[in-house]
């Protein structure tokens, strides 16, 4: 990706990793700038891995303009048998121009650099309704707090506590923070049960945020899927 000078953002499982979340993933998922240049730019990294597209959608731009990920799976003998998927646009993520404003870059211990979904926008696009995200979006956020809960910037502090999903450490931070979280709660309506201490409306509140996400998710994927099954039926 890089050689080939491809615009893109690692985020998925193995993105999680690189935050700190452990999550074992055999997928590299990227999000990547839906430009005629950059897809150009990216077909050509996609020949040097000797990947060939997985069922459909077929790679075009109007899928991922869509919302659709286009899967590959690798044969360069480096890299065989890796898949790796591709998306542009995801539910209540922003565009690809400010994630990549925005993106986190780290060096990996033999020195590549590697750019990221900034966490924000990872913990967001984790937002599915898929059974697994929700435990590691937990971790992610849980993650960045004991990295940073000794002197945390404010950005952070706004972070976690838009965020969190573990009821005590809510609790403790709205106990620390009380002007931030009684700015937040309008954002968050749970965060008054965070600042009264309430532990069990908060878990209520937790939960019904999950249901919300899973079903806004539901909803957002119903007629994607129907497009890729008639793509499969015309294929």
């Amino acid at each position: 990706m890089q050689q080939r000078r491809v615009r893109a953002l690692l985020m998925g499982g193995q993105a999680c990793v690189l935050y700190g979340a452990a999550e074992f993933s055999r997928d590299s998922d990227f999000a990547v700038l839906a430009s005629p240049a950059n897809l150009n730019r990216l077909r050509r990294a996609l020949a040097d891995l000797q990947a060939t597209v997985l069922a459909v959608p077929p790679f075009a731009v109007k899928h991922l303009q869509r919302g659709h990920a286009v899967h590959f799976r690798c044969r360069h003998p480096e890299a065989d048998g890796l898949r790796v998927d591709v998306m542009t646009k995801m539910r209540g993520v922003a565009p690809f121009s400010r994630l990549w404003a925005r993106r986190t870059t780290m060096t990996l211990p033999d020195g590549l650099r590697c750019d990221l979904l900034s966490l924000p926008d990872l913990v967001q696009a984790k937002k599915t309704q898929r059974d697994k995200d929700w435990p590691m979006l937990r971790r992610l956020v849980e993650a960045n707090y004991f990295q940073n809960r000794v002197r945390p910037t404010t950005a952070q502090i706004k972070f976690w506590l838009r965020e969190l999903r573990t009821p005590e450490l809510l609790i403790d931070l709205a106990r620390q923070q009380p002007r931030i979280a009684e700015r937040l709660v309008s954002e968050r309506p749970l965060l008054r049960q965070a600042c009264s201490g309430d532990a069990a409306g908060l878990l209520g509140g937790l939960e019904a945020e999950e249901r919300h996400e899973r079903e806004a998710d539901r909803q957002y994927w119903a007629p994607l899927r129907a497009e890729l099954e008639a793509l499969r039926h015309a294929r």
